[in-house]
């Protein structure tokens, strides 16, 4: 339960983040690195939090407002 909300805490500050950044290729790059770092801080997947932080800053446009 603990890594689900890691992860969805992750998710929020990808988009956060990625509304000062100007193309989805910039948006995945910093999702990825703060995936992997969080994933690095929980003791988790390193490659699963750069894959899942990877997608979510890449299609945060498409699914929220959070990243216009």
């Amino acid at each position: 339960m603990q890594r689900f909300k890691i992860l969805a805490l992750g998710v929020l500050i990808v988009a956060g983040l990625s509304g000062c950044l100007r193309n989805d290729l910039d948006r995945a790059a910093v999702g990825a690195a703060v995936g992997g770092v969080g994933a690095a801080a929980v003791g988790g997947s390193i490659a699963t939090g750069v894959v899942v932080g990877g997608l979510a800053g890449a299609v945060c446009d498409e699914v929220t407002r959070l990243c216009r």
